[in-house]
């Protein structure tokens, strides 16, 4: 560790935080972090950059910082390092501030927001800007395949995932409302985050009030089809509407999924296009259309749009197939909240037509372990043949009628023909995994976090290379 930088990031494993180190780094700054404990890909791409990272929180081993120390929304006030900075008088900030002022306010920045298919959807858009010789910088909240979740450009304009989590401990607002945005693109708002929304209400508001941030000369992209982001958009001065509707701005007329490509007939305020994308899913229909709507805004044509698409390699974790082995296909997946559990399934079903899809999930954050959620899980898992549901990981924050009972949502699937079984708690996921698995199958591990790395240990336990 550094006795010096300009900006410590405390901490520093996450990938929003990641992120920001690569941007800082590569702008000339001096950057050092802390983190409980690190791991891929965060640690492998800190190395990469050279950001020393001390492991440990440590009062007495913070470094003279001559910028800020950023401080991460997972931080508590109670944080030994966070209670340094506040009694010494160090100057600190939040990711997001950092980020809006370092990086967005002087550039023309679009915004993504929604509760699903935010990372995918600003992956997609930076690289159509960018093989659009446009020179983006990008925020992402995940890692594109063959490439890092930022990007330092020269050109105008900027791409930010917006995430509507509170910012830090000193600021409570979500994080989107520090970007600057030229352009906030909404795809769609459910109710998530319960730990510190209590409504869908209160989700609308945030929402609202990223849409309030836009200047005389901002645009509100759309989705037309989502009922929670008509709702935030409707007061807007002005919207483009995307979706499958006819008076949607932008929208498919024509759109299906062969030989790996998801396939479209677009209208582009009226200019036809015909696109393909290697993605799947009606989900992702509408993440193309979201991207195809803010491409119009900052000047790509159409035929530079459907070059783009083509080549997009995706984003790790979303429906990423590991390898196989023994017959099974190994697939990691980040969803976690119901309806994005449903539509990846509606995906598999659509990439892997005739396979019997045998699911692992981690009910991981704390939403997805609260037991309103269960009715909209049982909806969600009817789309697989086998589901395993692992421990809930939050369970000791939550109370016992707020936890989600696994036992009545196998017994809820299995009355709809679906085998699941929920895992004891001590008992290993894999044996039980690899219990149910036969060639042919294809396997979905599901979690907003690492889940033990299971995919990779099935993947090896199946003879694969995990």
């Amino acid at each position: 560790m550094r006795d010096s930088c300009q900006f410590y990031l405390l901490p520093i494993g996450g990938m929003a935080t990641t992120a920001l180190a690569g941007l800082l780094v590569e702008a000339g700054f001096a950057v050092a972090g802390v983190d409980s404990a690190l791991y891929p890909p965060a640690s492998e791409l800190l190395a990469q950059l050279g950001v020393p990272v001390r492991l440990g929180f440590d009062p007495q081993a913070l470094p003279r910082v001559e910028r800020a120390v950023v401080i991460g929304n997972a931080v508590p006030r109670s944080n030994p390092e966070v209670q340094e900075v506040l009694a010494r008088g160090l100057p600190y900030t939040s990711q997001a501030a950092c980020l809006g002022e370092l990086f967005l306010a002087s550039r023309r920045t679009a915004v993504v927001a929604g509760t699903h298919g935010k990372t995918t959807t600003t992956a997609l858009l930076a690289h159509v800007l960018t093989q659009a010789g446009l020179d983006p910088t990008a925020f992402i909240g995940g890692v594109p395949r063959g490439g890092k979740p930022w990007r330092l450009g020269q050109g105008i304009w900027a791409v930010v995932e917006g995430d509507e989590y509170n910012t830090a401990f000193f600021d409570k607002g979500p994080k989107f409302l520090h970007y600057h945005p030229i352009v906030f693109l909404v795809n769609n708002v459910e109710y998530d985050h319960a730990d510190i929304y209590p409504s869908l209400d209160a989700i609308l508001a945030a929402f609202r009030a990223g849409v309030a941030r836009l200047g005389a000369e901002g645009v509100v992209v759309a989705n037309a089809d989502d009922p929670g982001a008509r709702e935030v958009a409707s007061g807007a001065k002005r919207v483009l509407w995307f979706g499958l509707g006819e008076s949607a701005d932008v929208r498919a007329t024509r759109w299906g999924f062969e030989d790996g490509f998801l396939s479209a007939e677009l209208s582009l305020l009226g200019e036809p296009a015909s696109v393909r994308v290697p993605l799947a899913g009606r989900h992702n229909l509408a993440n193309v259309l979201a991207v195809a709507t803010a491409s119009l805004v900052a000047g790509v044509r159409p035929a530079q749009l459907a070059a783009a698409l083509a080549s997009f390699s995706g984003v790790r974790r979303r429906l990423e197939v590991l390898g196989e082995a023994g017959g099974v296909t190994v697939v990691d997946d980040f969803a976690h909240h119901p309806t994005a559990v449903r539509l990846t399934l509606e995906a598999a079903a659509q990439r892997f037509p005739g396979r019997r899809l045998v699911v692992a999930f981690e009910p991981r954050s704390l939403t997805a372990g609260r037991a309103e959620f269960l009715p909209a899980y049982e909806q969600a898992f009817q789309r697989a043949q086998v589901v395993v549901l692992a421990p809930v990981f939050h369970r000791q924050r939550l109370a016992p009628d707020q936890l989600l009972d696994r036992q009545a949502l196998v017994a809820r699937l299995r009355e709809k023909a679906v085998h699941a079984v929920a895992v004891e708690e001590g008992e290993d996921t894999l044996e039980v995994v690899c219990s149910l698995l036969a060639p042919g199958d294809v396997f979905i591990a599901m979690s907003s976090g690492d889940f033990g790395a299971l995919p990779h240990r099935v993947l090896a336990a199946l003879g694969g290379k995990g």
